[in-house]
């Protein structure tokens, strides 16, 4: 199959927000995109979907050595064939796609988190970095642009913490800070038992407070110059933000289900954004 289509369908069959946004761009850079977020399919859906933690690590393993030969010319799988001309044309580092495996080598062993602080490392790593080498491939003339980008990550890696809890607790993972859940009296029983108490509420809103605002503080950071060239992100956030008002109108009830908007509202939001960024 030709790296590109490979790439293309591995993001249209994952149904995530992000595609919607892809389509308005103008099509080099929409391949690149699709090659980038194909990549971190590839990755996480080794943390996801593989049970056994070795076979994992030797997964990961490769594709660590795959990116060295990305980057000495010799890609083998079709999403490094589908980033090679990409990595070249925006100069995209080998360590930032590095630092994105080792976000989801984290989740191989990695399944609580003790406070915001180490919660943010992972966060950063498997959606601050991927923020900064798309807006990147966006295009930016202002550093700010960067750390704009890295904050939106931020914001969005918090969202599909909100929406995934129930789920993401069946795998026996919690990404919500130890010291929060004592702050607010809810033990981890609760949160894997799917015990949906007022405590558990408040939690979740203040993780929802938390979203916003990164949210805010990524849309402050965006020079004015760069708001055009970044108008995909701001149609992912256009997305997002809509999904966690959602979650949150329902009244958090993302330990018993999974909410999401149908492909029509997305593409929606997308357009609507779009057109008045």
């Amino acid at each position: 199959m030709d790296p590109n289509q490979y790439c293309q369908d591995k993001a249209a069959a994952s149904g995530s927000s992000f595609y919607y946004s892809f389509l308005f761009l103008p099509p080099l850079k929409r391949r690149a995109i699709v090659a980038l977020y194909a990549f971190c399919r590839e990755v996480d859906d080794i943390a996801d979907e593989c049970t056994d933690t070795t076979v994992a690590r030797t997964k990961l393993a490769w594709w660590r050595t795959e990116v060295a030969g990305l980057y000495r010319g010799e890609p083998h799988h079709p999403v490094s064939q589908a980033l090679s001309p990409v990595i070249k044309q925006f100069d995209l580092p080998a360590e930032q796609l590095l630092e994105i495996i080792d976000g989801m080598e984290m989740d191989l062993t990695q399944h609580r988190y003790a406070d915001f602080k180490s919660l943010r490392l992972y966060c950063h790593r498997v959606a601050g970095v991927v923020g900064e080498l798309s807006a990147v491939i966006f295009g930016h003339t202002e550093r700010a642009t960067l750390r704009y980008a890295a904050d939106l990550g931020l914001a969005f890696q918090l969202t599909n913490i909100i929406r995934d809890v129930g789920e993401d607790a069946r795998r026996n993972r919690i990404y919500l800070p130890m010291d929060e859940l004592e702050q607010f009296n809810v033990s981890a029983a609760d949160i894997l038992n799917a015990r949906e108490t007022d405590n558990f509420r408040q939690l979740m809103e203040f993780q929802y407070q938390r979203a916003q605002q990164f949210y805010e503080q990524a849309f402050a950071a965006l020079p004015q110059t760069d708001r055009k060239a970044q108008r995909t992100g701001l149609v992912m956030a256009g997305i997002y933000r809509t999904l966690l008002e959602e979650i949150r109108g329902e009244g958090f009830k993302v330990l018993t289900q999974r909410t999401a908007l149908t492909p029509l509202r997305k593409l929606w939001i997308a357009w609507r954004t779009w057109m008045k960024t």
